[in-house]
């Protein structure tokens, strides 16, 4: 049985997770993790020397970073569908999974972290407008790729992208901002809430 190690609230966590619903993948989760297991442990991180979340074992293979866990378990699947097999197809797709994990995740962190966590280290006002203004600056670009496509980040069928932009999305969605109008959007979002994976580790109350 697959092992996943990490708290439900970790957006990264989260994704392992809806990425085994799409898979049909039948897993066990362990919470690790603040509130929980210390990942600073020796225990862990002799898992994942980063002493973060998640961690998934598959046997005795063990595997951290996020969106390579999700690839991993798509391939190990054979599922082209979400990863495809041939070079541009499949560098489309991670291209806005790179892009997530670092452009996009980065731009919301202050001030997420300010407004929803209500961290002591991330109370600086003019910090916390900028990451805000950043963040609408990169959710535009992923509106004006899904306004070209008419459907998905990487064309007109669901990837691996969707998945961890799309709890990015819902993130979007739960900051407690004003936010501009971003009609694709906000058409995706209600797009990704027909599936089962989605709400139940998405759009589930968690920001």
């Amino acid at each position: 049985m697959l092992q996943v190690l990490g708290k439900s609230s970790s957006i990264n966590v989260r994704k392992v997770l809806w990425t085994c619903v799409e898979l049909g993948r039948p897993f066990e989760q362990e919470e690790w993790g603040t509130g929980f297991r210390d990942t600073k442990t020796p225990e862990f991180t002799a898992l994942n020397p980063n002493a973060m979340v998640p961690v998934i074992l598959d046997g005795g293979f063990v595997l951290w970073e996020s969106n390579t866990i999700c690839r991993y378990l798509a391939h190990k699947a054979g599922r082209t569908d979400l990863l495809p097999s041939d070079a541009q197809g499949r560098a489309a797709v991670e291209k806005w999974m790179d892009w997530q994990a670092t452009e996009l995740n980065n731009s919301w962190r202050y001030a997420f972290m300010g407004l929803v966590r209500q961290s002591p280290q991330h109370a600086d006002r003019s910090a916390i407008a900028a990451s805000v203004a950043e963040f609408h600056c990169h959710m535009a670009m992923l509106d004006a790729q899904l306004a070209r496509t008419g459907a998905y980040a990487a064309g007109d069928t669901f990837t691996l992208a969707d998945v961890v932009l799309g709890l990015s999305t819902h993130r979007w969605h739960s900051l407690p901002v004003e936010r501009p109008a971003l009609p694709a959007v906000a058409a995706y979002y209600e797009r990704l809430s027909t599936r089962p994976g989605f709400l139940r580790h998405g759009r589930n109350g968690q920001p």
